[in-house]
């Protein structure tokens, strides 16, 4: 059922990219048309429009003959092009030169062109196309035009740059007003703007593109996760390491990198008259493998679990960099684990497990789907199938539902990916399960068996976060900004009525930041009224403690609440260990 929605809605929406590209034409005579298909969350067109730069206010004149379009209930009708070398004379005499070299292309595929008709069968619009359509307008009873952003002829810079109207389509009108909601609600929620604002994160021109500096604020949010990060792998039997940044570039030709990875890494010259290459780790599994090939090891060794924050750095195009979420330096919370085909099964659970404990803390519920077999890896097919039937034996034996996602794994071997919801219900893509046969074949790494022979275990790569980037940026996202009180760079905020209370004050501060909590007191001139506000919305510290006569006399504090307001009187003492226990349960125990 489902599914059948999808195809249905991504129909509609295709349909609605025809009447869009009408109406493009309709008001721009001389506008070429590209392509204009279907995408996750609606559709686009891409427009070569000579002499037109579209705004928002065009964007408004194109809604509005696409209205007039929609209600004369037009008919789509499909058509077999007869004789396709005419057809792209046709489109050449008609200056539609994308739409003939697309023809071109697919001249020998039997190729379609869809006829938009009125209601006394004109035809008004033809577009190629293989369909399918909707039967007519009357069926798009929702859309909104959405915004314009150049975008390259096929994806290729050397290429035009071409206009390209963004938009969306649902089934109904609340479907739409939802769809139109949540969007305002991210737009409110973006990392970019509240790293700005709450002063999180920067990335500056004089560094370079998708490079991150981490302020002091943000930091301390990832010091907190990396403290979680560092505990919770030791618990669970893992050694923790740490590797160098660069490697020769032979490093990289044995793991298989430079054959399948060479167009995202950074090269480094050593001497100008050496041969001798560098490259900056991409990735930090060879060397985990270097580490583990330094011991003998016996199947009583494994499993053996090995953790790093490694810092890779991955090249990318400029305009694919955004924020903390796509960058060209990021540290993974990376894990490759060495085990028996035996103990296969049951690490991919202990690392669902970790996933599962690490999600609920965030309150992020997750999707998971398996990615099997590219067309482009290396390794011998029966490791792969022997790959690909672990990870569905460990997730069927626990009864996981899981989406299979052909095609899409690892040139090295299949993953398992979890897609974690946000508050808003979006979904991000962060922990990992890959299973590799290839790399420790490649390193002739060995284990000695219970009857003494050598074989080759299996490695697994694992990553709960993701990268530590792209996480913070989901979590900004998650919280709006608004971090619960263990992760908050401020935990609490001292506000004295007036100046004559600032001693007593002066006393809390110290008393708090020798408990080890992350509290700030600042002596400004502003208002009471307008510092709690800032404090609580702006700033979004958890905590707000007001102190004045009556608080001094009774040795209290008057405590405001983000999101709550007023909740009362403590004593200091009351407050710190109810706030420890807060911070030390991460939140099952808020202050109320």
């Amino acid at each position: 059922m489902e599914k059948h929605i999808d195809e249905k809605l991504q129909t509609l929406r295709h349909s609605c990219s025809h009447i869009m590209a009408q109406a493009v034409q309709q008001l721009y005579p001389q506008a070429k048309l590209a392509i204009g298909p279907a995408i996750e969350n609606g559709f686009y067109y891409d427009f070569d429009i000579e002499g037109v730069t579209l705004s928002d206010e065009n964007l408004k004149e194109i809604e509005k003959v696409m209205k007039k379009l929609i209600a004369g209930n037009l008919t789509f009708e499909k058509y077999v092009i007869p004789d396709v070398e005419a057809q792209i004379e046709e489109f050449k005499r008609e200056g539609e030169i994308y739409k003939a070299e697309l023809l071109e292309e697919h001249k020998n595929d039997n190729p379609t062109l869809y006829l938009t008709k009125d209601k006394d069968g004109n035809v008004l619009f033809n577009d190629l196309c293989s369909g399918p359509h909707i039967e007519s307008t009357k069926e798009i009873k929702a859309f909104k035009l959405m915004s314009v952003a150049g975008a390259y002829w096929r994806g290729n810079e050397k290429n035009k740059m071409l206009q390209r109207i963004y938009a969306t389509a649902f089934l109904t009108k609340e479907e739409l007003d939802e769809y139109i909601k949540q969007l305002e609600e991210a737009k409110r929620r973006d990392h970019r703007k509240l790293g700005s604002q709450l002063d999180l994160f920067s990335v500056r021109d004089e560094i370079g593109g998708g490079l991150v500096l981490w302020h002091p604020n943000l930091y301390t949010v990832r010091e907190e996760i990396e403290n979680y990060w560092r505990s919770e792998h030791r618990k669970r039997g893992y050694v923790i390491v740490q590797t160098p940044q660069l490697a020769k570039s032979k490093l990289w030709e044995l793991s298989g990198h430079i054959d399948h990875y060479k167009e995202n890494m950074f090269f480094i010259q050593k001497d100008e008259d050496s041969d001798e290459q560098y490259i900056v780790k991409p990735m930090n599994c060879p060397f985990h493998i270097l580490i583990y090939q330094s011991q003998r090891h016996s199947y009583r060794d494994l499993p053996l679990r090995m953790a790093e924050l490694g810092t890779v750095y991955r090249r990318e195009k400029s305009g694919a960099l955004s924020g903390l979420t796509r960058v060209q330096g990021f540290t993974q919370d990376d894990a490759h684990i060495f085990c028996t085909p035996e103990q296969l099964v049951d690490e991919i659970n202990e690392i669902i497990d970790f996933v599962s404990d690490t999600m609920k803390i965030f309150n992020m519920d997750f999707e998971v789907e398996l990615s099997t077999r590219p067309e482009s890896y290396v390794g011998e097919l029966k490791n792969w199938d022997l790959a690909e039937a672990g990870l569905k034996e460990a997730m069927e034996k626990r009864g996981m539902k899981y989406e299979i996602n052909e095609g899409d794994g690892a040139f090295y071997g299949p993953k398992i990916d979890f897609k974690v919801k946000d508050a808003i219900g979006r979904t991000w893509q962060c922990a990992t399960i890959q299973l590799d046969f290839n790399l420790p074949e490649r390193f002739e790494i060995k284990y000695q068996d219970k009857d003494g022979s050598l074989k080759t275990p299996v490695m697994l790569h694992r990553v709960i976060f993701g990268s530590m980037e792209r996480f913070h940026g989901i979590l900004i996202e998650h919280y709006a900004g608004a971090f619960p009180a263990w992760l908050a760079p401020h935990q609490v905020a001292l506000v004295p009525i007036a100046d004559r209370h600032n001693d007593y004050m002066e006393a809390v501060y110290k008393k708090l930041r020798e408990n080890g909590i992350r509290v700030i007191f600042e002596e400004k001139s502003e208002s009471m009224n307008y510092k709690i506000r800032d404090y609580l919305q702006n700033k979004k510290v958890p905590y707000v403690l007001v102190a004045g006569d009556k608080e001094i006399e009774s040795n209290t504090v008057a405590i405001r609440k983000r999101g709550v307001g007023q909740i009362g009187e403590m004593t200091i003492d009351d407050f710190i260990e109810k706030l420890l226990k807060e911070i030390k349960t991460k939140g099952k125990e808020e202050i109320k």
